[in-house]
């Protein structure tokens, strides 16, 4: 079932495993900014560079106290290899039934084979969705993030 979401709602709620067996609130970052980004698949090209792009601009992030989580549909094997290969500095949620990716409205089925689409989110301190982004270019989408994080944040501050 895909929900429909829209900035300034709630965003919806996980509760999911990362990597490392450690379960993952969205109310845990309450407070802080989060970063989603849902990615279809560990170890490919594109979500490769992405993830990288995140993991190069990591302490960018810390600096204006914003949490990233990537998410898609890949088991703990899998994401552990992945965040070990490329050294990632941030968890990587396990979806592998794709319930949380369909209410952020960012899973793909055809058949039996299900994936996350390639969606980001940025949710403020209070829990609701601050800018979507439905169509990313991984080489570019870090610096949308980045201006539009700093923007955001800027409007909240004046």
């Amino acid at each position: 079932m895909t929900h429909t979401i829209e900035i300034n709602t709630a965003a919806p709620s996980f509760s999911l495993l990362d990597h490392h067996q450690n379960r993952h609130h969205l109310s845990d970052y309450q407070g802080q900014w989060l970063i989603i980004f849902f990615y279809p698949k560990d170890n490919t090209p594109g979500c490769t560079v992405e993830a990288c792009h995140f993991r190069d601009n990591y302490s960018d992030f810390a600096t204006i106290d914003t949490k990233i989580v990537g998410i898609n549909t890949d088991n703990e094997k899998s994401h552990t290899r992945f965040s070990q290969q490329q050294k990632l500095p941030f968890p990587l949620l396990i979806d592998q039934d794709g319930e949380v990716a369909a209410r952020y409205g960012s899973l793909f089925k055809l058949g039996f084979i299900k994936f996350c689409k390639r969606h980001s989110f940025i949710i403020n301190p209070e829990g609701q969705i601050a800018k979507i982004y439905r169509k990313v270019n991984p080489s570019e989408h870090i610096n949308q993030v980045l201006n539009d994080l700093k923007e955001l944040q800027k409007l909240r501050s004046s």
